[in-house]
């Protein structure tokens, strides 16, 4: 089996708007949503898919996952067509001779080829990845920034759902962050896990620091990526100085910057996702090395569409190294979806898809409606 054509979209899903309006977070408004559906196909006639996901914003952010488009077909494809779609390490080495960085351009590459493989041998992604360890994925949601009593009034929706993980996002001012968490906890009570995400929000470790013992009180689970990815140093001083866990996220993009979360001691929960990771293959290998070091996973979220997302079950199926609820649940913030059979979230959980493959199908329809967004 050859690899004989790559084909990459650009696409603009319909973000919903909670609490009717435009999401917010630590680094900016959240807009503009182009993706990237990625269709590799074979002389066998098996074709995988895979998504480009990924937001503009600051640095660490590229560009968004529509214009990287454009490195799958234009810098990628040409080193991949006539490679066997299964070697798939040697094609993550061809990537990387490529084009340096870009990984979720790579990351829809690398779902694709899992796709191929899992049609082809007729078994689901996550047995590639080494079978099953768990039924199903327990699921946090997030909590966008609002006023304290919309947020908690969502929280209240969330726990009714079945979520026993709520993350709230954080960065409104120390004020609004400690009386949204207070509203929260009050309205959930005391069984439901309360997490915090930062987005990169606070500029210095003392301001961190600072909301973080105001909000300490309220039991939160970890408090996720206070300060840019990069100051790796800021964020060994905050967890030496609070007893909420640290989890690193917009910091790991690679198993090269994993590597220095772990040797900087920076964290002490690190953030996987699949799309940042640069695909399936990069992502099971930073969730090897995490475990290695002694150092529990979650899953991250962009949030990706329907093909992303059924990519971050199938992995998170399959990492005995995922420790906490993940976010395994992007599709679930959109509008619509463009998969035939949307994945099955139910009671607070992802549950996998049961094709072989990554297991989902296009709606066409959907889809190119969705391609005419922009």
């Amino acid at each position: 089996m050859r690899i004989t054509r790559i084909e990459a979209t650009p696409y603009f899903p319909p973000l919903s708007q909670f609490f009717g309006r435009s999401l917010k977070v630590g680094f900016g408004e959240l807009k503009d949503f182009s993706f990237g559906l990625v269709r590799v196909h074979t002389d066998d006639g098996i074709v995988g898919l895979g998504e480009i996901s990924s937001v503009r914003g600051p640095p660490p952010f590229g560009p968004s996952g529509g214009a990287q488009c454009g490195i799958v077909t234009e810098v990628l494809a040409p080193s991949l067509i006539g490679e066997d779609p299964a070697h798939i390490a040697r094609i993550h080495a061809l990537m990387d001779l490529s084009i340096d960085a870009m990984e979720p351009a790579k990351a829809a590459v690398d779902m694709a080829l899992y796709d191929i493989v899992g049609k082809w041998l007729g078994v689901p992604v996550h047995v590639l990845l080494g079978g099953q360890v768990r039924e199903h994925i327990p699921l946090s949601f997030s909590i966008w920034f609002a006023s304290p009593d919309e947020m908690a009034g969502f929280a209240s929706e969330l726990v009714a759902d079945g979520f026993n993980t709520v993350k709230v996002k954080v960065g409104q001012g120390a004020d609004t962050d400690e009386a949204a968490i207070r509203a929260i906890r009050h309205t959930v009570g005391d069984g439901v896990n309360v997490r915090v995400d930062a987005n990169m929000a606070w500029k210095t470790p003392e301001q961190a620091l600072e909301t973080l013992r105001r909000i300490e009180p309220f039991g939160i689970e970890l408090a996720e990526q206070p300060l840019i990815g990069t100051d790796l140093d800021g964020m060994a001083f905050i967890r030496e100085r609070t007893d909420i866990p640290i989890m690193a996220d917009e910091s790991v993009w690679s198993p090269r910057t994993a590597m220095q979360v772990l040797k900087r001691e920076a964290a002490d929960i690190v953030s996987v996702y699949v799309s940042e990771a640069g695909g399936l293959f990069r992502a099971a290998q930073i969730f090897s090395m995490c475990e290695a070091a002694g150092v529990p996973n979650a899953i991250g979220s962009m949030p990706e569409t329907g093909v992303g997302t059924a990519a971050e079950v199938h992995l998170g199926l399959a990492m005995a190294n995922l420790t906490v609820a993940a976010d395994c649940c992007g599709s679930s913030y959109y509008d619509e979806d463009f998969l035939r059979t949307p994945l099955e979230v139910r009671d607070g959980s992802a549950h996998p898809p049961q094709k072989p493959g990554l297991g989902v199908e296009l709606d066409e329809e959907v889809f190119m409606r969705w391609c005419e967004a922009g």
